[in-house]
C-alpha cells in the first residue's frame, strides 16, 4: 500500500520539497498525538489509589475534566493562532505551536496536584486547536492540486502515529521518563520550521511579489539549473493564476475587509454548514472520545486481552486507515470516502453497543468472543473513520470555503469542533457511568446515520478543485 500511495506523484522530483516541508510541519502533529495517546493508558492508573504514579489520585468527575480540558484550550488555540496567522502570516503561527506543546511535558513531569494536569491538557488543546487552523491552510497553499489530498492526509497520519506512540509509552514506560524523552521533539520542530519560506499566497497578500516568486519556485522545485522550459511555463502559469486570484480578492475586499455579506451568501453558508456537519461527524460519531478513553472502554466489556494491548492495536489500525485514505483520496474523490466512513462507523458503533449490552446487562456467556470481538469492532470503527471523516474533513473544508473567508470561517468551524470535543469528552465517561456503554455507543451510531444523510444529499465532490475559486 505504501508503494501505491507514493508511486504516482508524491515522490516525483517537482513535488519532493512539498513532501519534505509537509513532513517538517507535521512533526508538531506527531508531538500532539503523543500527548493525546498518553491519556488513555494513564487514566486508569491515575484513577487507582494503588497504581497512581503521582502523589495523588483522581475520581471519575476529575477524570472527565482531565479529558475535557483539552477542548477548552482548543477553543483558545483556534482563535489565537488564527489571529497570528492572519496578522503575521503562516510561518509565525507555525512557530507559535511549539510553545504550548513544550509546556505540556514540563507540567506532566512536575505535577503536584490535579490542577497541573488540567493546565497541561489545556496546553495540549492550544496546540491542537492551533494546528487544526494553520496546518491544513499552510499545506493546501504549498501543495500542487494533484497531490493536495495526499499531503493534507499527512496531518492525520502523523497525529495517529503519535497517538500510537503515546499509547505504547504510557503503557510500558515509567511516568516521569516519558516527558524527558518527548520534550525535545517540539524544539526540533521549531528548528525545522525555520528552514522553509512563507507561502507564496501570503507573500502576495503582503505585496512582496519577488519573494512570492522565489517561494513558489522553491515549493515547485523550479529554482535550480535542471529546470526545463516546460516546467518554467507551468510555474509561470501557476504564479499568474495565484497573483490574479489574490489581486481580485484584494479588489473585492477594498478598504473595508470582510463584511457580513461575505458570510451570508448562498455559497458561503452552504460551505460553513457542511463544515459544521463534518466537525460534528469528527466528534460525535465517537472516535475522538474512543481514543481518549479506549482503555476504559475495553475494561468495561471485560475483554480477555489486556486493555492497554487492545489500545495499542487500535493505534496501529488508525495508521492503516490513514494510509488507506492517502491512497484513495486523490483517486476516487472525497465524497465517496465520507459516505463509506459515516456508514461504516455507524454500523461498527451499533455492533459494539450490542456487544456491550450483552456484556453489561445480561448473564450471557461471551467468553468465546471476548478475546477478539470487542477489539475487532473497535478496529472497524477506527479504521473506517480514519479512511474518511477524520482524514478527509479538513481537506474538504479548505476546498469548499471561498478564499476570501477561508481563514476566518475555518477558525469558526474549528472553534465549534473544540466546543463539540469538550462536550463529548466531558460527557462520555459520565454517560458510560450513568447510562452504560451500550447506550453511549448507540448514540454515536445515531449521529453517524444523520451525518451520512447530510453527506449523501448535500455535500459536493471537491476533488481537483482549485483553492483560488
Amino acid at each position: 500500500m505504501l508503494l501505491n500511495i507514493f508511486q504516482s506523484g508524491i515522490f516525483e522530483w517537482q513535488f519532493r520539497r512539498q513532501l519534505l516541508v509537509t513532513l517538517s510541519a507535521t512533526l508538531i502533529t506527531f508531538c500532539h498525538g503523543i500527548a493525546l495517546g498518553w491519556l488513555s493508558p494513564m487514566l486508569p492508573k491515575l484513577l487507582s489509589e494503588q497504581d497512581t504514579p503521582l502523589d495523588f489520585f483522581i475520581d471519575v468527575g476529575q477524570a472527565s475534566w482531565v479529558g475535557a480540558a483539552i477542548s477548552l484550550g482548543g477553543i483558545s488555540g483556534n482563535f489565537s493562532i488564527s489571529f497570528l496567522m492572519n496578522r503575521f502570516g503562516r510561518k509565525v503561527a507555525l512557530y507559535a505551536l511549539a510553545l504550548p506543546n513544550t509546556c505540556i511535558w514540563f507540567l506532566f513531569y512536575f505535577a503536584r496536584s490535579i490542577e497541573w494536569l488540567y493546565v497541561a491538557r489545556v496546553c495540549a488543546g492550544l496546540t491542537g486547536g492551533g494546528m487544526f487552523v494553520v496546518l491544513p491552510i499552510f499545506i493546501g497553499e504549498i501543495a500542487d492540486n494533484s497531490i493536495r489530498g495526499r499531503l493534507c492526509s499527512f496531518f492525520t497520519l502523523t497525529m495517529n502515529t503519535g497517538i500510537m506512540v503515546g499509547f505504547i509509552v504510557a503503557s510500558h514506560i515509567p511516568y516521569h521518563v516519558i516527558p524527558c524523552a518527548v520534550v525535545g521533539l517540539p524544539v526540533l520542530y521549531l528548528f525545522m520550521a525555520t528552514r522553509f519560506p512563507e507561502t507564496p499566497q501570503q507573500l502576495l497578500v503582503w505585496s512582496r511579489e519577488e519573494e512570492a516568486q522565489k517561494a513558489l519556485k522553491y515549493y515547485r522545485h523550479c529554482d535550480g539549473p535542471q529546470v526545463t522550459k516546460e516546467q518554467e511555463r507551468e510555474y509561470q502559469k501557476q504564479f499568474d493564476e495565484m497573483r490574479l486570484a489574490i489581486q481580485q480578492r484584494s479588489k473585492d475586499a477594498g478598504n473595508v475587509g470582510l463584511s457580513m455579506a461575505d458570510f451570508c451568501n448562498k455559497r458561503a453558508l452552504k460551505a460553513m454548514a457542511t463544515g459544521l456537519v463534518l466537525m460534528i461527524a469528527q466528534i460525535f460519531t465517537g472516535t475522538f472520545a474512543f481514543i481518549n478513553y479506549m482503555s476504559n472502554i475495553f475494561d468495561a466489556v471485560h475483554t480477555q486481552l489486556d486493555p492497554n494491548t487492545n489500545t495499542i492495536i487500535i493505534g496501529a489500525v488508525q495508521i492503516v486507515g490513514t494510509l488507506a485514505s492517502m491512497y484513495l483520496v486523490d483517486r476516487y474523490g472525497r465524497k465517496i470516502l465520507l459516505v463509506v466512513s459515516c456508514a461504516g462507523s455507524g454500523l461498527g458503533a451499533a455492533g459494539f453497543g450490542l456487544y456491550a449490552f450483552y456484556a453489561e446487562e445480561t448473564d450471557a456467556d461471551l467468553s468465546a468472543y471476548a478475546s477478539w470481538l470487542p477489539v475487532s469492532l473497535m478496529a472497524l470503527i477506527i479504521f473506517i473513520a480514519n479512511v474518511g471523516v477524520i482524514s478527509v474533513s479538513m481537506v474538504v473544508l479548505v476546498e469548499l470555503l471561498p478564499q476570501k473567508i477561508r481563514a476566518v470561517a475555518t477558525s469558526i468551524c474549528l472553534g465549534c469542533l473544540s466546543f463539540f470535543a469538550f462536550t463529548s469528552l466531558k460527557t462520555f465517561p459520565l454517560m458510560m457511568f450513568h447510562f452504560g456503554l451500550a447506550a453511549t455507543m448507540w448514540f454515536s451510531a445515531s449521529v453517524c446515520a444523520l451525518c451520512l444523510f447530510y453527506v449523501v444529499v448535500f455535500v459536493e465532490e471537491t476533488k481537483g478543485r482549485s483553492i483560488y475559486d
